[in-house]
């Protein structure tokens, strides 16, 4: 399966300014809206905590759960009713580019609108962590990567190490801690690949749908196959129209039963993906939404427990 095709996002720079609209992953773009900073990386300079820039903030909570108060954390893309494809920056989030010391991007694609704005900031010397690049992910012959690692256990701890490890480069006083976060944060999440190995015991390769393949490591790591034709995921992924065969045959899994779930991203899109939900919910399949981004008020461990938790629920709804 084509497991990501991302339009590149467009820039402009003016008076200093990198506008910038990232497209793709799926959906109809909702218009774009600049996102309010998570907590201000300016604040490092009275509180001498590390300034840290994250894309979004599920890398943001991951990097408070591993430094704590040693670090002053800004996510650009900071809610769940944000489209993280739609995206436009602003003078603060260039203000906060120019100040960190350590800046983590998704990478493969999804966020190159990171890479663009440090450019126009002028920060050169940040260290930049790529969270698909530390994955060491690649993608497989005449395929192209899914780029959604943070859905990934094993490429979310090797991140975890790579944050501490930048972190106690940046203020080499706190290294013990960020190692220790690091370690902790490491822990919290075997329970979750236990989850998955659970779920995966009992599937057996159980067949499932998706509009996007925003959750397709957790949904092979769970042993479970996609059975969503190439056609329709691919061009929900583009943001090109659907073909009315790809539609016909993607309706046909829920009108006859051949899936026993869809893992639906209800953070972004389109008159053909509610369709879908709508025909799985017509014929009684569950639906399991997912998001992009952390839902507010939770934490990375809670966020990924409750996908998990709604993932095996509906395998076992009868």
């Amino acid at each position: 399966m084509n497991t990501s095709s991302l339009r590149r996002p467009a820039v402009l720079v003016v008076a200093g300014v990198a506008s910038v609209l990232l497209a793709g992953c799926g959906g109809s773009p909702a218009p774009a809206a600049s996102a309010a900073p998570s907590a201000s990386a300016s604040t490092s300079a009275s509180t001498g905590a590390v300034a840290v820039v994250t894309s979004t903030n599920v890398y943001g909570d991951i990097v408070r759960q591993i430094g704590g108060d040693k670090v002053a954390v800004t996510s650009f893309i900071a809610s769940p009713d944000q489209d993280p494809h739609s995206y436009e920056a602003n003078t603060q989030n260039q203000l906060a580019l120019s100040n960190a010391k350590v800046i983590i991007e998704n990478g493969g694609g999804y966020d190159d609108f990171m890479d663009k704005m440090r450019d126009a900031a002028g920060n050169t010397t940040a260290q930049v962590l790529n969270a698909v690049e530390i994955s060491g992910k690649t993608a497989a012959a005449g395929e192209e990567l899914n780029e959604h690692v943070w859905y990934d256990f094993p490429s979310v701890a090797r991140l975890a190490d790579s944050i501490a490890a930048a972190l106690g480069k940046a203020d080499p006083s706190g290294a013990a801690a960020f190692t220790a976060g690091a370690e902790a944060f490491k822990q919290k999440l075997t329970p979750l690949e236990e989850q998955e190995a659970t779920i995966a015991q009992s599937a057996k390769g159980t067949a499932v749908a998706i509009t996007e393949p925003v959750p397709l490591y957790m949904i092979e790591a769970c042993g479970l196959t996609n059975a969503t034709p190439e056609d329709f995921s691919e061009a929900i992924e583009e943001g090109n129209d659907v073909s009315a065969r790809a539609l016909r045959d993607t309706l046909a899994l829920f009108s006859g039963k051949k899936v026993r779930a869809l893992v639906y991203n209800s953070q972004t899109s389109g008159p053909e993906t509610e369709k879908v939900r709508e025909a799985a919910d017509g014929s009684g399949i569950p639906v399991v939404p997912v998001t992009e981004t952390l839902p507010s008020g939770e934490d990375y461990i809670g966020w990924m427990t409750a996908n998990l938790d709604a993932l095996g629920k509906a395998l076992h709804d009868d």
